[in-house]
């Protein structure tokens, strides 16, 4: 993990106060902030995403992303974000232009569902991942282009006022899987194909790549 390879993607930009940050020790990623949603009515939202907009990661031979989180607030939801196009930035504002987003939302679990020993790892196949556009789903968008993922964003938003206020969560790794390497991951037999959070051991050897 390099800090320097996240920045922030806040509702600041639409006249918000919310704020998110990110730090890491080397071996996890921590993403952390304050969500307001005061501001804006009811909405908000705090992210980070990756800063290299020159580089794709071409995950066509996998069947997923693996996230590893080794701590997080109990019960705040998040989402992970991908994207397959970016777009120059708006020559006349400086902003960047809306692309097609590629989500997954997932909840943190309760402390009485952790074994705090392990990780928890969230499987997400390629098929939940919902296609949206400026927050609105896009049911005749086209398939994510595995082949070709240019951007990762982790978000924290208000879900129309049900949570606001400070957040963080530490992942050990976001990374690409394959079901053939899952046994060496996720204890034999829990692997969750609809996706969702599954108790794991920290991460081994197996078949994958870090993103």
């Amino acid at each position: 993990w390099k800090a320097s390879d996240w920045t922030a993607s806040d509702d600041r930009v639409r006249g918000g106060k919310s704020e998110s940050y990110f730090e890491t020790d080397g071996s996890s990623g921590r993403f952390f902030g304050d969500l307001d949603i005061d501001t804006l009515g009811g909405a908000g939202f705090a992210s980070q995403r990756t800063t290299d907009d020159t580089r794709t990661w071409n995950l066509s031979n996998f069947d997923g992303i693996r996230v590893n989180v080794d701590k997080a607030d109990a019960g705040k939801k998040y989402t992970l974000i991908l994207k397959d196009s970016l777009l120059p930035k708006n020559a006349d504002n400086g902003r960047e232009q809306a692309t097609t987003s590629y989500e997954y939302d997932f909840t943190t679990p309760s402390p009485s569902t952790i074994d705090h020993s392990s990780s928890t790892t969230i499987l997400i196949p390629w098929s939940k991942f919902k296609a949206t556009y400026r927050g609105r789903e896009q049911d005749d968008a086209k398939p994510l282009e595995t082949s070709s993922i240019k951007r990762i964003s982790i978000m924290m938003r208000s879900f129309f006022g049900t949570q606001k206020g400070p957040f963080s969560i530490t992942i050990r790794t976001i990374s690409a899987y394959s079901d053939k390497g899952q046994s060496s991951i996720v204890p034999s037999g829990s692997a969750d194909e609809k996706g969702g959070l599954i108790p794991s051991r920290p991460m081994g050897s197996s078949p994958g790549v870090r993103l």
